[in-house]
């Protein structure tokens, strides 16, 4: 595969900083797209019909950063009503475009289509009721859907033209359609053909005012639908600017780093014109986290030069784990490992671990390992006088660990050059410490060469650009074209940044790495030192929401709006007391049934509310349990789990 002149091109550049130029969309008083800076943007939550809680929490949306508001219009009421909200937040001074969220109701679209500044619709409700049918389509009867939809569709199109109303055509990957379900499967070309159904109406009625989005809770499937969506864009010469989002990442640090990983992967190749990210929590606690994401990238044109490459091996559009040798449990077939940065440390003892998964009990003299207990520990100078636990690994400087090579599981940390100069080594693994220039320097050959001979070595990159991720894939791109199979974890180091910065940073750099099939490992040193726990369950969290090892229960959870029947963020954790413990089970938590089933389609068992103070229950797409009262619906989806032999029970001590 060819880089980004070929068959498989989806941004300006996979070496070089720089957005891709869309064309200019203006929602109001804003641009988006162009030269406009990314904006950002979030979704109120309150009830569309009451008026004065809308308006209030719009302001504070509005203060926090919002750029753009998204308001629910479920029916006709709501959507007459956003007049009156508009009317209002424009005599407090406040004149932020809105947005009319429609699904299933086209009457109300082309009400609010004449009241706010855009509409966002979902090409695979508006026209469509999701069934879950399974049938073949002939050519015919497709062609007779699409025009079905064109009637449909081309009232509201007409109208935006009219009153110079934009629209964002967005695709979930939850609710596609059964046509197109059908045709393309539950993939993101069927995404991308999704949005370009409605796209060819709009532009058929030379109407432009669009922006497009590919939203999925997964972080693979969202990142690849929109790398496609691009690159069909680009061998038609179109240009419709990116609303870039996750769907349903949950809340808290899970939320962000998924959240992070997804938009940050799509950021880092420029691409996206608006963030919104979608949590569960109150929307003006979004815009906050989006923009942390978006303004990383105000100077990153300024970044050192990457050399590009003639030959770009990897697959944008699908899921393909690089293929590399295995040294004890680190590459091949295993799981990503996670190592621990333990070398600022005074004193490395029992306690150290702690934070690292790995609890000792004095009084029992044993060790109690976490779900996230980290595989290696890099302790720098020091040296381990206590017994380690079983599945630990120690890795030293060589220097010390000469001292200590007759110890199990300890083993040497060096760089490249030492390595060239064949000092002493251990037989079953060595971490050697490289960046980018180590490969492509005048001893770069020789490096690699030895790294594909030696099936001990283990690489720990890192990088010093500004511009770090596309580095990093550009040595892994080095290895590949070499047909190196070492394998690699890699690694980032991080200075005097906050909690918050920490967790998005490290999930954008390291992140899209891991939804691209590269890694072996992930190494977070946090040289401000102090927060240990935090970088655990950060390097852990971004190995889950790559969907490349799984520590922990996942909560498919949206982010709440104007239909949901319950309070979410009660609900949540309330499940989450509950179910945290089931490793690997993901439960769907929805607010109402347009994120029902579709929306949480990669989850084992759904919680939906479907009317007031009732949940309906899933297991994956099937209704198992209708209109079972809040007050028992936790203790019923607990059942739901047991019944299906997914339950375990929490240790009694």
């Amino acid at each position: 595969m060819i880089d980004t002149t070929s068959r498989n091109r989806y941004c300006p550049s996979l070496v070089r900083y720089e957005r891709w130029r869309t064309r200019e969309v203006r929602i109001g008083d804003i641009g988006i797209g162009g030269s406009h800076p990314i904006r950002v943007q979030s979704m109120t939550t309150t009830d569309t019909m009451d008026t004065a809680a809308t308006v209030a929490q719009s302001i504070r949306m509005i203060e926090a950063g919002c750029e753009l508001v998204r308001i629910t219009a479920p029916s006709k009421k709501e959507a007459e009503n956003l007049a009156v909200i508009k009317k209002q937040l424009q005599a407090a001074g406040f004149n932020t475009p809105l947005v009319a969220d429609i699904h299933f109701t086209p009457n109300a679209a082309e009400i609010a289509a004449r009241i706010v500044e855009k509409v966002r619709v979902n090409p695979g409700n508006y026209v469509d009721k999701k069934k879950f049918d399974v049938r073949e389509y002939t050519d015919a009867e497709y062609d007779a859907e699409l025009q079905r939809i064109r009637e449909r569709f081309l009232p509201l199109v007409r109208i935006c033209k009219e009153h110079g109303t934009a629209m964002r055509i967005g695709t979930n990957h939850g609710s596609l359609s059964d046509r197109i379900l059908n045709r393309y499967g539950d993939t993101p070309l069927g995404m991308v053909e999704s949005a370009f159904e409605f796209l060819r109406v709009c532009r058929d009625e030379n109407y432009h005012d669009i922006v497009l989005s590919m939203k999925a809770s997964n972080t693979q499937v969202m990142v690849q639908a929109y790398r496609l969506l691009v690159h069909r864009m680009m061998e038609l010469g179109w240009d419709y600017p990116l609303h870039l989002g996750v769907t349903e990442a949950g809340d808290g640090e899970d939320g962000r780093v998924k959240s992070a990983v997804g938009i940050g992967a799509l950021l880092e190749d420029g691409l996206g014109d608006t963030v919104r990210v979608s949590l569960t929590e109150e929307p003006e606690f979004e815009i906050p986290v989006a923009r942390a994401l978006v303004d990383r990238y105000a100077d990153r044109r300024n970044h050192g030069a990457i050399p590009p490459s003639e030959n770009w091996p990897l697959h944008p559009f699908d899921h393909e784990r690089r293929r590399t040798h295995e040294v004890l449990n680190i590459g091949a077939r295993h799981v990503p490992v996670v190592m621990a940065d333990l070398s600022g440390k005074e004193k490395i003892t029992p306690a150290t671990l702690f934070a690292w998964g790995y609890r000792y009990s004095v009084p029992l003299d044993k060790w109690n390992l976490t779900d996230q207990a980290c595989d290696y520990a890099f302790i720098g100078k020091h040296r381990i006088d206590f017994e380690i636990p079983g599945t630990l690994n120690i890795v030293q400087e060589h220097a010390v660990w000469l001292l200590d090579r007759d110890k199990e599981r300890h083993y040497p940390f060096i760089n490249a050059k030492v390595y060239l100069a064949s000092p002493e080594l251990h037989p079953y693994l060595n971490l050697i410490y490289a960046t980018l220039p180590d490969l492509l320097g005048e001893d770069g050959v020789a490096f690699i060469s030895k790294l594909k001979e030696d099936r001990a070595a283990v690489l720990l990159i890192d990088t010093y650009n500004a511009h770090g991720m596309a580095e990093q894939r550009r040595l892994f791109v080095e290895l590949m074209n070499a047909g190196c199979g070492v394998p690699v974890i890699i690694g980032r180091a991080y200075g005097a940044i906050t909690n918050e910065e920490l967790v998005l940073h490290s999930s954008t750099d390291i992140g899209p790495l891991f939804l691209d099939g590269l890694g072996d490992g992930i190494f977070i040193a946090d040289e401000h030192g102090g927060r240990e726990d935090l970088v655990c369950r950060t390097a852990f969290g971004v190995l889950q929401a790559t969907r490349t090892r799984t520590s922990k229960t996942e909560y498919i959870s949206c982010p709440s709006c104007g239909r949901t029947l319950f309070d979410l963020q009660e609900t949540t954790a309330r499940i989450r007391a509950r179910t945290s413990h089931l490793k690997g089970v993901k439960i769907g938590i929805m607010g109402c049934i347009v994120n029902g089933p579709g929306e949480m389609a990669d989850a084992d068992y759904g919680y939906v509310g479907t009317g007031p103070g009732v949940i309906t229950l899933y297991k994956e797409k099937e209704v198992v349990k209708r209109n079972v009262p809040s007050a028992q619906a936790v203790d019923e989806l607990i059942a739901l789990i047991k019944q299906h032999g997914d339950w375990v029970e929490l240790p009694t001590s």
